[in-house]
Formats: structure tokens, C-alpha cells, sequence
């Protein structure tokens, strides 16, 4: 752990020249009695670092000097900088790691290079979470994390649509999809695919695992996704959306009901295109094919137009407005 603190102390020297000991136990989060231990272990091994009084004094390394611990070139260090998502980093516990291993990479950077990583920063960003929601609670992401580290087995309580209950997981991975956490993990000797927000107890056992010769997590995770968002869009409807419509079905319905409508849509002369999308149950699809407003008519199947018609008429009902009495003078 000190050798850790050590590395990441130089390297804040070298990466932003000179600065205090409150500013230095800031950063690494000690005290500053423990960067003062610090920094005399640092002169102790050869480390050229020294330490000026006053106002405007603070530690600084002799100039010139610089550490390379990473053993990356400037350019691969340079495009790591834009694989960095520090808010799930923080959400798995890895925060510190994170800081501490961008240090590494810019240490790795010549002069030159350092200052394009900056930019890198300031141009390119990367928001995980979906519009219009907050991210879900996961307290016990950071101990699926560990467990998936060192393979250890969990017992978990688990909220499913069905009620709860308590499995026992090997955990084999962790995946964040569109601000969501899932965990991938084997039971009862098939591998599952669990949301960490509905995980309302953990326990880790002292129990290690093997993982299953071959598993590759992304490999697995593509084609679950493709399994399910197939289970999700059990039938299909016909539709007629007008051309606005049509451009908010990929925000509003997603790309495989936008894929299906650019396959099949057929313009019908009036304005609009007729096309069969697929749907999930009618009262699902109905709920999300009323975000289209009047831009969509579902012709097929009779029982979602029976629905949509339903709903049409309580709006209509709720938006009459009464015939205005003309005001006599």
C-alpha cells in the first residue's frame, strides 16, 4: 500500500511540479505527517526531491528529472486517456486506481504529449447513464466487483419479477449497458445474466471458484443481448407513422423497431409509411407507441388498434373543449 502512495507522490511531482504537503495529502488522502514520511523515504532512495519554505514553498523535484513506470509509448499511453469512464470506476470502488493509474500514463507522456493529454480530456467525454433518469442504486456493486476479482462465491437475495430469492453465484463478470449494472454469473451450473440494482443482500463466502474453461464475457454478453432483446419483442404490428414519426422511432422505440421500419416501410401516397415493426405485448407496445402521438395508426393486430383506439377517444373526451355562449352587449 505505501509502495503504492510512494509511486503516486512522485509522480504528482513530476506531473505538476511543485506543491505543498496539505496539497500532497489532499490528493493521496493522508495526513500530512505521512507525506512528510513520505517524502523523506523518497529522498532516502535516490529520489532527487526537495523542499522550499515560505508562502510560496512546497516539495518539487530537481529539474529535469523524470520517472518512466509504465513502459508504454507516448502514443498508446495518449489513447488511453479516452478509455477512462471515472464515474463507473467509482461505482466499482476503483476510483483511487483510476487517478492513480492516469498518473502512470501521464508520466509515461513526453512534454509535448502531456498537454495533448489535457485536451483529450477536455474534448472527449463520456456519459454512461441514460436521459432522463438518474443511475439506480447498486450497494452492493463494489462487493460483486471483489468477488469477481477473486473468484469467490456469493449468496445473494434477489428481487426477480416473481418474487424473491436467495441464490448462491460465481460471479464472472460485471457489464454496464446504458447506465445499467449487470452481473454474469454461474448457477447451478448455467451462466446467468443478473441485474445488480435488484440484489438486496450479498454475502461474500470463503468459498473460491473456477471459472469455465474458455468463457469469454463480451463474446457471451453480445449474444445474450441479441437473445433478449428477441424474448422482449414477442409479435409484430402494422403501422402507418408520418414522416415525423418516423424520425422518432429510434429515440422512442429503439434501433431494431427503427431497422425494421427502414426494411419495410413502404410510403402509402399520403404522407405517411406503412410498415410492420415488431412489438411486445399490447399493452406494452401500446404504451410506447402513444409517445409517437398522431404521427402513428396501428393497423394490425385488432386488439393493440382496440387499444389505441380506446385511449384516443378518452383524450378526445378530456380535451373537448365546450361551445363558447355568445356574450350580449
Amino acid at each position: 500500500m505505501r509502495a503504492s502512495r510512494l509511486v503516486s507522490l512522485l509522480l504528482l511531482l513530476q506531473n505538476r511540479g511543485q506543491l505543498t504537503a496539505q496539497q500532497l495529502a489532499d490528493e493521496l488522502e493522508v495526513s500530512i505527517r505521512t507525506i512528510y514520511r513520505d517524502i523523506e523515504a523518497l529522498s532516502a532512495s535516490g529520489v532527487p526531491v526537495y523542499g522550499e519554505g515560505g508562502p510560496s514553498g512546497g516539495y518539487r523535484l530537481v529539474a529535469g528529472y523524470r520517472t518512466r513506470l509504465t513502459g508504454l509509448t507516448g502514443a498508446e499511453a495518449e489513447s488511453l486517456f479516452l478509455s477512462g469512464v471515472p464515474v463507473a470506476a467509482a461505482e466499482l470502488g476503483l476510483g483511487s486506481m483510476l487517478a492513480a493509474a492516469e498518473l502512470k500514463l501521464l508520466a509515461a507522456l513526453p512534454a509535448e504529449l502531456r498537454d495533448r493529454a489535457g485536451q483529450i480530456r477536455q474534448r472527449f467525454h463520456l456519459d454512461v447513464p441514460g436521459w432522463f433518469r438518474e443511475a439506480e442504486p447498486t450497494p452492493f456493486l463494489a462487493a460483486v466487483a471483489d468477488a469477481v476479482w477473486k473468484q469467490q462465491r456469493v449468496r445473494v437475495d434477489y428481487e426477480r419479477w416473481s418474487g424473491r430469492v436467495v441464490r448462491t453465484l460465481e460471479p464472472l463478470g460485471v457489464v454496464l449497458k446504458a447506465g445499467l449494472w449487470y452481473v454474469v454469473a454461474a448457477c447451478r451450473g448455467e451462466v446467468r445474466t443478473y441485474r445488480v440494482a435488484s440484489i438486496l443482500g450479498l454475502e461474500t463466502l470463503d468459498e473460491v471458484f473456477q471459472r469455465p474453461e474458455g468463457f469469454d464475457l463480451p463474446a457471451y454478453w453480445s449474444a445474450w443481448a441479441r437473445r433478449y432483446e428477441a424474448s422482449v419483442h414477442e409479435g409484430e404490428a402494422v403501422v402507418r407513422l408520418s414522416i415525423e414519426a418516423v424520425a422518432k422511432v429510434p429515440m422512442v422505440l429503439g434501433r431494431a423497431v427503427a431497422d425494421a421500419v427502414e426494411l419495410t416501410g413502404v410510403a402509402d401516397g399520403d404522407g405517411f409509411v406503412r410498415a410492420r415493426i415488431p412489438v411486445e405485448k399490447p399493452a406494452v407496445a401500446h404504451d410506447f407507441l402513444l409517445k409517437l402521438g398522431a404521427g402513428v395508426e396501428v393497423l394490425e393486430p385488432a386488439e393493440l388498434r382496440g387499444l389505441m383506439a380506446a385511449t384516443a377517444r378518452k383524450l378526445a373526451e378530456a380535451y373537448r373543449v365546450a361551445p363558447t355562449t355568445a356574450q350580449l352587449p
